[in-house]
């Protein structure tokens, strides 16, 4: 160790004398003193490393008393901040699987307070007095929407296929079409879901053409169960074909074994009669007379992130008495959000207006031009060389693996390099409090005022008035 570096090391102040400061005793009288010490030591760590790698020298950043005491609030500051925090969402995707899914509608929110802060009949029947089924709350009003025989609700989509897999077909075979085997989200894959339910997956027809006979011909005393697995998040076009539902139900009725639709991003409207794709609903599904549907509550549905089952009153008791639902099922807050969703879905006129993923899919382009002209006029003229902007056509997508095909025509926001590069931006927009979530496309920064709720545009406004303000 040098005599520079000897003299480097012995200006570091000490924890005590950190201690007295009046800025950490002032902090100390908001955080905990565990937390003081953790953003501290964190500092003074931080500078010994810089001292031994020669980062800090005599003619450096300032080792004083004050000047470290300072660094540690602005650490403390940064490490007590919360890691899950809102931020918005100006990518035009719906359904962002990697920013929170679907949003709640308000009259969701309202009900947390009550139900979270205090009892609630979870799992307790009032009229009988005694323990009573979680899957009470949601299980009469999915009957009513959709006039399945049952239904039941798991922690998310992927769990209900894997336990009715489980259920129905463990030690026996699966059918499933080649061009079926979807994989989702994070590498998981049916196959993978397959393996782990203990079920012998039986691949029949090519990636593009899949008939009956196919099916037909496999089928032993070992098949367990029929499955079709609808391709939410990719299609296959040109020579193409696969079975219809309806003939592989009559097939499965034939045989005397079940058939299991897993609908992957599952939806109660017909979202062609509001200018998008057409998705398949979940009630048209059910009427074809398949045994059980798999799908999820959020995405299309709106609500919270669940797994609802539907089919059969048999199979669902099944499944509901399986050990592994009770690694699967949904806690208080979720059967709340979920409950509360679902009743709104009784006036579909007020779903596609309350329910926030619904109104986002369905509204038209004239509403979203009047929308980007409110955000345009709030930012109002900027004397900037940072960025130009200008309110440009392009299209949202709803996301979640859902409607691939689907291009819903919206106004942007386009930023337009200047001094700042078109990344610098996006970073800059990112690490804004709270963060406004972009895209870039062509070296232009895009805000799509689709999926930027209306309380968020003054927001948006003034993020972009202050990054024409900053220096490069």
């Amino acid at each position: 160790m040098t005599n520079e570096n000897k003299s480097l090391f012995a200006k570091i102040p000490s924890v005590d004398r950190l201690l007295i400061t009046p800025a950490l005793e002032e902090v100390l009288t908001v955080y905990p003193r565990p937390l003081v010490l953790k953003a501290i030591n964190q500092i003074l760590d931080g500078l010994r490393a810089k001292i031994k790698s020669g980062d800090v020298t005599e003619e450096g950043p300032d080792l004083s008393l004050e000047s470290v005491s300072n660094q540690v609030v602005t650490r403390l500051e940064l490490i007590s901040r919360p890691s899950l925090k809102p931020l918005i969402n100006a990518t035009g995707i719906v359904v962002h699987t990697n920013l929170g899914r679907s949003i709640l509608a308000d009259r969701v929110l309202k009900k947390f307070k009550p139900v979270g802060g205090g009892y609630s009949n979870l799992e307790y029947d009032l009229d009988q007095g005694k323990r009573g089924s979680r899957y009470v709350h949601v299980e009469e009003i999915l009957k009513e929407l959709t006039s399945a025989e049952a239904a039941m609700v798991v922690n998310n989509n992927a769990a209900a296929v894997l336990i009715s897999l489980e259920t129905l077909a463990k030690g026996g075979e699966v059918v499933v079409s080649r061009g079926q085997l979807v994989e989702i989200g994070g590498s998981f894959r049916i196959p993978d879901v397959m393996r782990k339910s203990g079920a012998k997956m039986v691949e029949v027809g090519t990636t593009n053409k899949t008939h009956l006979r196919d099916y037909e011909e496999v089928i032993s005393p070992e098949t367990a169960l029929l499955l079709k697995v609808h391709t939410s998040n990719y299609q296959i076009v040109g020579f193409a074909e696969e079975v219809p539902l309806s003939e592989l139900v009559k097939l499965g009725s034939r045989y005397g074994i079940p058939v299991m639709e897993d609908l992957g991003s599952g939806c109660f409207i017909d979202f062609s009669k509001y200018g998008v794709v057409k998705e398949p609903p979940v009630q048209e599904v059910l009427a074809q007379g398949v045994d059980l549907v798999t799908f999820s509550g959020d995405k299309l549905l709106g609500g919270p992130q669940s797994g609802i089952i539907l089919g059969r009153k048999n199979l669902i008791e099944a499944i509901k008495k399986n050990p592994l639902n009770r690694a699967l099922r949904i806690d208080k807050l979720t059967l709340l959000a979920l409950e509360e969703t679902l009743r709104i879905y009784r006036d579909e006129s007020i779903a596609v207006k309350d329910i926030p993923t619904l109104r986002m899919i369905c509204e038209p382009y004239k509403s979203l031009k009047k929308k980007a002209e409110r955000l345009l006029k709030l930012i109002g003229k900027l004397e900037t060389k940072n960025f130009s902007f200008e309110l440009v056509d392009g299209n949202s997508r709803p996301g979640g693996g859902a409607l691939p095909l689907s291009e819903l025509p919206s106004r942007l926001l386009c930023l337009v390099p200047g001094k700042l590069s078109s990344h610098s931006m996006e970073a800059w927009l990112r690490s804004y409090d709270p963060p406004v979530i972009a895209r870039v496309e062509n070296e232009r920064v895009l805000l799509d005022v689709r999926t930027i709720q209306e309380r968020e545009l003054k927001i948006v406004a003034q993020t972009v008035k202050d990054l024409a303000l900053i220096r490069k």
